[in-house]
């Protein structure tokens, strides 16, 4: 038995899909201050002087604090069937039918958004480990449950979630250094689609 491990943004897919999906789902005047609110941060992101992650959570506060969590699972079922299929690489989506077809365990593990990533992977029968966003009564607070999925708290919960020792051989794929920890934990790592050698 052999498991699979893919991120999304950026290896599945061609880009970015947590900032299009706060947008697509926000109102006019939540963009509108977002905007204001975030472009000095941008500007600091872009010039590496800020995290991914730390912006990923800014982003999140501003898009999704108050928000019900009805709508924004009608916006991510929405954005699941005519948005992500669109953005896919054809050959990193063969590459997972490959395991498929091998009948593989096959997991995304992404710190892009569950709204989104839920129905998009229950339409492929895939398992999920995602960034979640934290609820209060019928609304999100616009944090971040258990934390943002990236760096070691991907391999974290890959550990929590599966026995590693089960599987005979562990394939992983990733595009950044964000990836690094869940590249660790396989036999045949790839990397931008090609696969490193390990020693």
């Amino acid at each position: 038995m052999n498991l699979a491990l893919f991120d999304f943004d950026g290896t599945l897919t061609r880009g970015d899909n947590f900032v299009p999906f706060a947008r697509m789902q926000a109102s006019p005047r939540r963009k509108l201050v977002a905007d204001l609110c975030l472009s000095p941060l941008v500007v600091g992101y872009r010039l590496g002087y800020l995290h991914a992650s730390w912006m990923r959570q800014r982003v999140a506060w501003f898009a999704f604090r108050g928000r019900p969590i009805s709508e924004v699972a009608q916006w991510g079922e929405r954005y699941a069937q005519r948005e992500l299929p669109r953005g896919l690489r054809p050959e990193a989506f063969e590459r997972l039918q490959w395991h498929r077809a091998r009948r593989d365990t096959i997991v995304i593990v992404s710190a892009s958004l569950e709204p989104y990533l839920a129905p998009w992977c229950r339409s492929h029968g895939l398992h999920l480990i995602c960034t979640q966003l934290e609820t209060h009564g019928a609304k999100y607070t616009g944090r971040y449950l258990h934390g943002d999925c990236t760096g070691p708290e991907k391999a974290r919960r890959i550990r929590q979630r599966f026995n590693l020792q089960r599987y005979h051989q562990i394939y992983a794929y990733g595009d950044t250094p964000e990836d690094n920890e869940m590249l660790a934990l396989a036999h045949r790592p790839h990397l931008r689609g090609k696969e490193l050698t390990t020693p």
